[in-house]
């Protein structure tokens, strides 16, 4: 058994200006970004974790490193944001705008129809972090562990856990910075136990 806490990391600049897709895009934490992973630092700092988790792109490594805990930073790619492929750097308005099919095909079936219509699939996304979760119930058992993530694969994951058609993920609220905990076992049991706290 494995017990995970998810942060999404702190908001972005993109995250401010208009909500856009960063995706792949390595964003810069705002001010404002920087204050939520230090509230979320003293959120988790009475929990002793075996290990911390980031995703490569700067705006989790940094949330990492603002939390302020004694582990050190593990950065696994496996962790990356969902590719979003033509969207990136756009708001959903725009890009729809420019090209309403490959919403209307993401929103049918992102398990087989990439976002933008040339980045990553939700298949992709919920693969790549299966093959995390496994390592890490193995490395880990019976213990705490901290991954900072992002908002599309961590609700994409969710979505996946909890049995929900994965096209309903954005039904997952995760804001900036809010933790949600859940447990896994050895023979893939899923228990969301919080979701979204700040």
């Amino acid at each position: 058994m494995l017990t995970v806490y998810l942060l999404r990391h702190g908001q972005t600049d993109m995250n401010a200006d208009s909500n856009r897709y960063c995706g792949l895009t390595d964003a810069e934490l705002t001010d404002l970004g920087r204050k939520q992973a230090k509230h979320a630092g003293e959120l988790v700092a009475s929990i002793k974790f075996d290990a911390v988790y980031a995703s490569p792109l700067q705006r989790s490594k940094i949330t990492a490193s603002l939390l302020e805990l004694p582990n050190p930073v593990e950065v696994d790619p496996r962790l990356i944001e969902l590719d979003f492929g033509s969207w990136e750097g756009k708001t959903r308005e725009e890009f729809i705008a420019e090209n309403p099919n490959s919403w209307e095909r993401w929103n049918e079936n992102p398990l087989i129809y990439p976002a933008g219509g040339d980045g990553e699939t939700a298949q992709s996304v919920i693969d790549r972090l299966d093959n995390f979760y496994a390592d890490k119930i193995n490395q880990h058992v019976g213990k705490n562990i901290l991954i900072v993530g992002h908002n599309g694969l961590n609700r994409i994951f969710l979505a996946h856990k909890l049995g929900m058609p994965v096209q309903n993920y954005r039904s997952i609220l995760q804001e900036n910075s809010c933790i949600t905990r859940f447990i896994l076992s050895e023979d893939n049991e899923f228990q969301l136990q919080r979701l979204n706290c700040k």
